[in-house]
């Protein structure tokens, strides 16, 4: 039988998604109730006689209806008593009065239970055996326990009878894997011709998902990343080389680069569904976020509806988009967010944020509950996920959460109180060890902080769960998360992790910082098979597989520009100095050279800085001596809608000539994409380093007792990165022509000119504003 029509289930994943009903409810519940169950389960487990077997491995592989099903699970316990015969148990922790619960409490826990107790007769070769539900108080560890006897026909009805409700989904899947394949098998590439480098980078993206292997590439701005990339993962994913493709991102601009990849298949016939996967506040039809039934109809009664508008939304749409996703929720009265969620295991590629993926707190538990998931992750702008993953596994608290809500429930809640009184006292015990600084870090993380803030939790618990509407409430709940991050975190800590504590005008921080992410990192990209990472500026490419998490068989590959390099005017200021200390006598230099090049050519340009200081100052100087040019200059804070009034501004052949005043690293020096005639040139004031402060110096001090690398690590990569993003606004397509104009003396050592990338080893130097004149009359 084809392998196509394979069916792999959980028996509790069955039972749950074919007989699920209800509401979506995620009122606060006790956060140790996992723990607390499995000691529940061992409890009553070890209270056994001999003739009890606990957790026992199950699994039935039978062919039927045209279908081969692999049904998996593991029972709480098998009692087989030679008197009593044979019997399932299935144990369950509740809070909930024993007297309360019944033998129709929740049909649920019957139906997985039953399920069990149908593939153990057939496999024994029983008649008949007992089904008996354990529920265990957990706060007064008594137990009930009831028991029914069934016949194997009985529950062989009863097992067939949920098979044939997921038949109808497991005929969907089989029908659309073969609709799918065949399209993905006929899929020619959606242009003309690749361009330079671009079917070298789709044959080594392919080779990598077909071997499960990992891959670090380097692929200049223009070549056609994304295509080069999700074309040859779909054929991979057609011949059966992969189940599942995540396309990963830390923008929106570039997943929506991602869905217009697939635009372009689906016109070349792809058959392929796609769900791009949008934040909870973000895609919530309610002013709050609030699952709970009583304030949203789309979590009330959510489950009883689910199932239909997902086979709804499959038959009908390829392209899973915010829109589709939003416009079947409405139709269904369904919870947008979880609606995506149970759409995401149905589709086969997810368009979605890193966090999905990396983030021990939010990440795709649904997926990732074994090792054997033969997921390809397709990781975009790879250079983003450094400084994203210090922060995903890092966590930060503050004395001020404690000392305000001491006030809150001092008369009210005074167990709670007391918590919170001995965190905040803890708290300023830490701010004394910062003696006359501000900072004072320590490499052992100990174990009192924890076990305080597991009290206030604990404390906390019952609170939260049954006073929602008291005062407090919502405060308390947001710190009880940061508390409960903080512990989670601390699982972590090791050697590659550092502890802080910092006084922010009267507050205190204290934060578990992680320095180098790569361990973590690595451990989680275990989640697939394979993973392709890539950038324009994934440079020098060492340096990031290695703090990627990249091992040292991993495939790297650096791809030259796919465009003429006379098509680009590269230029070096080298007689400006633009250290912070210098800054002020830089100004009318500076001004001279954005005239000069701006001058040259009627255009658009940009004008990258690393500070909003620095551009503001400079911004004031070049207006007042050149109020002729149109300028622009980028805001602190922007909304989506003042970004696009920006970029609007640089037309196709402008009439006149704008400047734009903008940041390093900022949302117009990455992902934005001007073409032709929208951009004529880019200057770059400074070699990008970040702003030195604690965290940085932290991570120079840490990678220089490793590596000797500290100061490249921590300031001069990620600042070259920021410059290469800028100066790869420039020349997106074979017919664009431009210039850059990077404006530092450091961009004439050889410390930076080892990490330029290939096509920029002939930049030209210049030192005065006749130079600059020169040679651009020379290259327009």
């Amino acid at each position: 039988m084809s392998k196509l029509n394979e069916i792999k289930i959980s028996v509790r994943n069955l039972v749950e998604f074919v007989l699920r009903s209800g509401d979506i409810d995620t009122s606060f519940r006790s956060s140790t109730r996992a723990v607390e169950g499995t000691r529940a389960h061992q409890k009553v487990q070890k209270a056994q006689g001999d003739d009890y077997e606990a957790e026992v491995s199950l699994k039935h592989q039978f062919q039927y209806k045209d279908f081969r099903f692999v049904i998996e699970g593991r029972v709480d316990g098998i009692i087989d008593s030679p008197l009593a015969g044979a019997c399932i148990d299935e144990i369950k922790s509740t809070t909930k009065p024993l007297e309360e619960i019944h033998e129709d409490y929740n049909h649920l826990h019957w139906a997985q239970a039953k399920c069990y107790g149908y593939i153990y007769c057939w496999q024994n070769n029983l008649e008949c055996i007992d089904i008996q539900l354990t529920y265990f108080h957990l706060k007064t560890e008594e137990s009930k326990i009831i028991r029914k006897s069934f016949n194997f026909g009985e529950l062989e009805s009863y097992f067939f009878d949920i098979i044939d409700k997921y038949i109808i989904w497991a005929s969907f899947t089989a029908k659309w894997r073969l609709i799918r394949d065949a399209s993905i098998e006929k899929l020619e590439f959606p242009f003309q011709k690749y361009r330079r480098g671009q079917r070298k980078l789709a044959i080594e993206v392919y080779r990598s998902i077909k071997d499960q292997k990992r891959l670090f590439v380097k692929a200049p701005t223009g070549i056609g990343k994304t295509i080069s990339t999700l074309f040859p993962t779909i054929k991979a994913l057609g011949e059966g080389h992969t189940s599942k493709i995540f396309y990963l991102t830390a923008k929106t601009i570039t997943r929506q680069v991602a869905e217009e990849a697939f635009v372009k298949m689906r016109k070349n016939g792809l058959r392929c569904k796609t769900v791009t996967l949008t934040a909870k506040d973000k895609i919530c039809f309610k002013e709050q976020s609030i699952c709970e039934p009583e304030y949203c109809q789309y979590a009330q009664g959510h489950f009883n509806r689910v199932n239909e508008g997902i086979l709804d939304i499959l038959e009908q749409e390829d392209h899973l988009s915010r829109e589709a996703i939003e416009a079947y929720a409405e139709k269904h009265t369904l919870c947008p967010f979880e609606f995506s969620l149970d759409l995401a295991l149905w589709a086969d590629t997810l368009i979605c944020d890193y966090n999905y993926i990396f983030d021990p707190r939010v990440y795709l538990k649904r997926f990732f509950d074994t090792n054997n998931n033969d997921y390809s992750f397709l990781i975009d702008e790879a250079h983003n996920l450094v400084d994203r993953a210090r922060e995903m596994f890092s966590a930060t608290l503050y004395k001020s959460h404690f000392l305000d809500l001491k006030k809150i429930f001092k008369d009210q809640e005074p167990e709670i109180a007391k918590a919170l009184n001995k965190l905040n006292a803890y708290m300023l015990k830490m701010k004394k060890l910062c003696g006359d600084g501000d900072v004072y870090t320590q490499k052992e993380l100990t174990e009192d902080i924890l076990y305080l803030l597991n009290r206030l939790m604990t404390e906390s618990e019952e609170f939260l769960a049954t006073n929602k509407n008291s005062e407090g409430h919502k405060p308390l709940l947001e710190l009880f998360f940061e508390c409960l991050a903080f512990t989670r975190i601390a699982e972590f800590y090791d050697e590659r992790y550092v502890i802080y504590v910092e006084q922010e005008n009267k507050d205190v921080k204290l934060k578990i910082f992680c320095l180098d992410p790569s361990y973590l990192l690595r451990e989680a990209i275990k989640r697939g098979k394979s993973a392709v990472f890539f950038s324009a500026t994934l440079s020098p490419i060492e340096y990031f597989k290695e703090i990627l998490g990249g091992e040292q068989d991993d495939q790297t590959m650096l791809l030259p520009s796919p465009f003429p390099t006379e098509n680009l005017c590269l230029m070096i200021a080298s007689n400006v100095s633009t250290k912070y200390k210098d800054r002020g006598a830089s100004y009318g230099t500076i001004v001279k050279y954005i005239e000069t090049v701006a001058s040259n050519k009627r255009g658009n340009y940009l004008v990258f800085f690393p500070s909003y200081k620095y551009m503001n100052d400079v911004y004031e100087d070049f207006v007042v001596q050149y109020p002729q040019f149109k300028t622009l200059i980028q805001n602190n804070i922007m909304s989506e809608e003042e970004r696009e009034d920006f970029l609007e501004e640089f037309k196709e052949s402008p009439h006149e000539t704008l400047i734009g005043f903008a940041v390093m690293g900022g949302i117009f020096s990455e992902g934005i994409d001007l073409k032709g005639s929208r951009l004529s040139g880019a200057i770059i004031v400074g070699v990008g380093l970040p702003q030195i402060c604690l965290e940085r110096n932290i991570v120079r001090d840490y990678f220089n007792r490793i590596n000797q690398q500290g100061f490249n690590y921590s300031y001069i990569y990620p600042g070259m990165n920021k410059v290469l993003q800028a100066a790869g606004r420039v020349i997106r397509t074979e017919e664009d022509k431009g210039v850059v104009l990077l404006i530092d003396e450091r961009f004439n050592t050889i410390s930076y000119k080892k990490i330029f990338p290939h096509e920029w080893r002939n930049a030209l130097l210049t030192k005065s504003k006749i130079d600059i004149n020169k040679k651009l009359k020379a290259f327009f």
